[in-house]
């Protein structure tokens, strides 16, 4: 029976070189905090208990990660690694073993991760290293015949010592007894006057518990954010990992370096995704669903055979098949678009049901509306659904005809084949097959002259 695992993830640093207000591990990466990535991986392991140390900012972590399955400890005083998983030992159960990770290290793989649990279940310790070719400014792997014996910090390394690849990330995996046992031990006579975890490495050794190292399967996974620029990095490198996965699936990518997912992307086959496209949240993209240049989805599922042209924005909506979609569209939360949908330039929709075969072509504000089959909305429309303090719904029947620039006061209804002439503002219920307008009576002045301009004198 394999001794149950507890997470401990150290998230107290200030992060001064962020130059930010925010808690270093609360700023995004690829629409998440860094903290909820390490999070996720946590979660994917089965932690039983996922703790977090948390520091500078205050209660804003915890607020920032309202997640039951994680407890909060706060390190009021940063002294060092092995002082913040000091602060934790009180939380963890004496029979697990103990995984740490850093807040700040959001792009491990949780498949790098097993092999030091595992190993920490067989009464080893688990480190990951890696291999660096400027390994400057990092604590240094000290073998004898192969086995580690200890971590030397990069100041304290001897020249021969400097000249060691293989460095330390700092993650490991233990019994969480003897990881008691060995914080405790811990001294802070060092330059920063700080306590190491990494100077439980040597005690492991002394006490005879072998140390198992293994590598990730890429450098960056194990890259920290101390600074824009490397979260910068860290970004483009991610969206490069999500853009491969998605051009192994048959997605055609237009670009993929002009790419961002902050979320989950989907897609169905024969997918083409153009240049500068974000999606958010939870986007489902169909079989034949292209994507124009610039646009946004968030929260959203798109059906087989839509074409969604440029500058298009789409929030949580669900958008039917074969629809016909910008360019420079707004479809806003609440919008259900059935199929063979056309919805032109400067149209933007808002909470409403649009059925088969209808077209709002350009210009036209629709809002709180269920539509019905066949309906064509002419140029400038709009229903207006607010009063000043309530919202009221419009309701349009099958195969209605709606003249430019016609305002629909809600509540209203249109029956089933009517038609409105240009310029009409319904503020009743329009009958079903008929012609309804109101419009001023027009007239001609004869005889009128346009003034002229006066011809200034001297």
């Amino acid at each position: 029976m394999h001794s149950m695992l507890e997470i401990l993830i150290l998230a107290a640093g200030k992060g001064t070189r962020m130059r930010s207000d925010l808690p270093k591990v609360l700023h995004k990466l690829a629409g998440k905090s860094l903290l909820g990535h390490v999070v996720d991986t946590a979660h994917d392991l089965g932690a039983a208990q996922t703790c977090v140390v948390y520091g500078f900012g205050g209660e804003a972590v915890p607020q920032a990660m309202a997640d039951d399955k994680l407890t909060f400890v706060l390190q009021a005083e940063q002294h060092g690694t092995g002082h913040a998983v000091k602060q934790a030992l009180p939380r963890l159960s004496d029979t697990s073993v103990t995984l740490v990770l850093y807040g700040d290290v959001p792009l491990i793989h949780a498949a790098t991760l097993q092999p030091l649990v595992a190993a920490a279940q067989a009464g080893r310790l688990g480190l990951l290293t890696v291999d660096l070719a400027q390994p400057d400014g990092y604590g240094r792997i000290v073998r004898e015949n192969g086995r580690v014996v200890r971590i030397v910090e990069h100041k304290d390394a001897t020249p021969a010592e400097r000249a060691i690849q293989e460095v330390n990330t700092g993650i490991l995996a233990v019994a969480t007894r003897r990881l008691k046992q060995w914080i405790n031990e811990l001294k802070n006579e060092n330059a920063q006057g700080e306590y190491y975890l990494t100077d439980i490495i040597a005690l492991a050794v002394r006490d005879g518990v072998a140390v198992d190292t293994h590598q990730p399967a890429f450098e960056w996974e194990v890259l920290g954010v101390n600074s824009k620029a490397q979260l910068a990095g860290l970004e483009r490198i991610h969206q490069d990992e999500i853009a491969q996965a998605l051009l192994e699936e048959g997605v055609t990518l237009m670009d993929p370096a002009r790419l961002d997912v902050r979320g989950t992307l989907k897609c169905g086959r024969d997918v083409v995704i153009d240049v500068n496209c974000v999606f958010e949240g939870r986007v489902e993209l169909g079989d034949d669903v292209q994507v124009g240049a610039n646009c946004v989805l968030r929260n959203t599922r798109v059906a087989n055979g839509t074409r969604i042209d440029a500058f298009t924005l789409v929030d949580d909506a669900v958008i039917g098949e074969a629809n016909r979609l910008g360019p420079f569209s707004r479809i806003r939360p609440g919008t259900r678009l059935a199929r063979d949908v056309h919805v032109g330039n400067f149209v933007e929709i808002k909470n409403s049901q649009i059925d088969d075969g209808s077209k709002i072509n350009h210009l036209s504000y629709v809002g709180d509306t269920t539509m019905g089959k066949k309906v064509n909305i002419g140029a400038g429309t709009i229903t207006c659904n607010y009063d000043g303090a309530n919202k009221h719904r419009t309701v349009i029947g099958d195969e209605v005809f709606v003249g430019s620039d016609t305002q629909l006061v809600a509540p209203v209804t249109v029956g089933k084949g009517a038609t409105l002439g240009a310029g009409t503002t319904l503020t009743k219920d329009a009958p079903a097959g008929e012609l309804t307008l109101s419009r001023a009576k027009q007239f001609t002045i004869g005889g009128w002259k346009r003034p002229a301009k006066q011809k200034k004198e001297g």
